[in-house]
């Protein structure tokens, strides 16, 4: 039998999603309480793997048992057994040919930034931070080179293992809450830090390090040695994932970032 589930993370304190040797991931941690509901080993895929310090107010992933549960036990059951900053919020039986990676439509990341001079402490670890002033306008101008279908190897992790640097970005949206910016995007597939990269990179347009024409040229050089550094991974957070109907999966959007964004 084939089980989807749903779950929110606060991903701080994490060594990321994927199991590791040394343990303390979220994956590693899911699995365990998996286990113990299941009563044998269970081995999880997710839609997209989180690093050190991301969150996720929606990541789906799928595993396999060999033992019948109620529903409620995948739910209730499992959040018995696991850490307190990592919660099921959901649980559905799906077709053997269900893959939570592969049959992914679309990916939804929001970046949380507090933008003022002093740093965070409530927000400390959910939060990425920059104390000088930003332009909004300027980096929604630059945001939207970003849409449509691209190269995207100029915010492209070293270690990237995706089989194509082309993605399709649907949406990028930057909107101001107070002292707070969301960033908000979507699109069919992310490669690895290509949020955290782009983000870097309207940080600087915003600051006036990088103008709207630089930022066109960085997408267009596709060469990751000419963008601005990796941007904390506190404020990043994966917000959705898009399913075709005939899976039958809740939606579910942005949770956490728009709650904190007021």
């Amino acid at each position: 039998m084939r089980i989807a589930l749903g779950l929110e993370y606060d991903g701080a304190g994490f060594a990321g999603w994927q199991s590791q040797a040394g343990g303390h991931t979220v994956q590693d941690a899911l699995e365990n309480a998996l286990a113990a509901v299941a009563g044998h080993p269970v081995r999880v895929v997710c839609a997209g793997r989180t690093d050190a310090g991301v969150h996720a107010t929606a990541q789906v992933v799928h595993f396999d048992v060999s033992v019948a549960r109620p529903i409620t036990a995948w739910v209730r059951g499992v959040n018995a057994h696991l850490p307190r900053k990592i919660a099921v919020r959901w649980a559905t039986p799906v077709p053997d040919d269900f893959h939570a990676r592969y049959a992914a439509r679309s990916r939804s990341y929001a970046y949380l930034l507090l933008n003022r001079p002093e740093r965070p402490g409530l927000l400390a670890g959910r939060a990425g931070w920059r104390h000088w002033p930003l332009d909004l306008e300027a980096m929604r101008a630059a945001a939207a080179c970003l849409l449509g279908v691209h190269d995207f190897s100029s915010f492209r992790a070293a270690g990237c293992q995706a089989k194509s640097p082309v993605k399709t970005m649907y949406r990028f949206d930057i909107t101001r809450h107070g002292e707070l910016l969301l960033f908000d995007c979507c699109a069919n597939a992310f490669l690895h830090h290509m949020v955290r990269n782009i983000v870097g990179a309207l940080v600087y347009v915003g600051a006036g390090r990088m103008t709207v024409e630089d930022f066109a040229a960085l997408l267009a050089a596709r060469d990751r040695r000419q963008g601005a550094p990796t941007f904390q991974a506190d404020g990043l957070y994966l917000t959705g994932v898009e399913y075709d109907a005939r899976w039958g999966l809740p939606q579910q959007g942005v949770v956490i970032p728009r709650l904190l964004a007021g």
